[in-house]
């Protein structure tokens, strides 16, 4: 078994490189085609993670909407949505969010040294918790899961999430879909932060896949030399 999973981000930006607004709740930045080919995409993974912030903010249920798609997973021996991930470092989380009381599928929570025994508490009977080191090592996350049969794994951010892998050199894909808008304010959430990224002006990405879809384009990047292969 690989080390790690195939590893895909994918996430929506403005034409400006924002996630969101500072001011509207959960802005959409695609359009239902899109979503529903992102609601493929989860069906075919094992394993979907976001960071707490994004739980804390979009309180997200991260599970397959299609009925014939989770009746596809079932009948495959399959949960009907893939497992539900996050990782934290202040463990500051709400047990009553919808990641942990949606779907009938295992939620992991990785979390720092510092407050896995009060998260493990806490979470007890919503999730497994896992002390994922101090500070939490994203490449121990992904070696985790891994071990735990976790072969393709969905990364839906959000940017503090997405900075880490992608520096830390463990995304195979990188799926981005570009909404025809500006959101014209520095306070809202960008796509990545700061950071040493291994693709910049020395080094492009590979663009693997150019599709509009509607109003709204998608740019499949490969990342490494998984791509396809998963």
């Amino acid at each position: 078994m690989a080390d790690r999973p195939y590893t895909l981000l994918r996430c929506g930006i403005s034409l400006d490189g924002y996630l969101d607004s500072a001011t509207v709740k959960r802005l959409p930045l695609s359009n239902d085609d899109d979503f529903d080919r992102v609601d493929a995409v989860r069906a075919a993974c094992d394993a979907i993670l976001v960071g707490a912030s994004t739980v804390r903010n979009d309180n997200p249920r991260l599970l397959v909407r299609s009925p014939q798609r989770r009746c596809e997973r079932v009948d495959r021996g399959l949960p009907p949505s893939p497992i539900k991930v996050t990782v934290t470092a202040s463990g500051n989380l709400d047990p009553d969010a919808s990641f942990f009381t949606t779907g009938e599928t295992q939620k992991i929570v990785y979390c720092a040294s510092e407050v896995a025994s009060t998260v493990g508490r806490r979470l007890a009977r919503r999730a497994t918790v896992v002390d994922a080191g101090q500070p939490v090592g994203l490449r121990r996350v992904c070696e985790d899961l891994s071990d735990r049969g976790v072969q393709r794994l969905m990364v839906e951010g959000g940017g503090s999430i997405h900075t880490q892998f992608l520096t830390a050199d463990l995304a195979d894909e990188l799926q981005l879909v570009v909404a025809p808008f500006f959101i014209g304010d520095s306070s809202a959430r960008r796509f990545v932060g700061d950071g040493s990224f291994p693709w910049n002006h020395h080094r492009r990405a590979p663009l693997a896949e150019v599709q509009q879809i509607g109003d709204v384009v998608l740019l499949r990047y490969a990342l490494s030399s998984r791509f396809g292969t998963d």
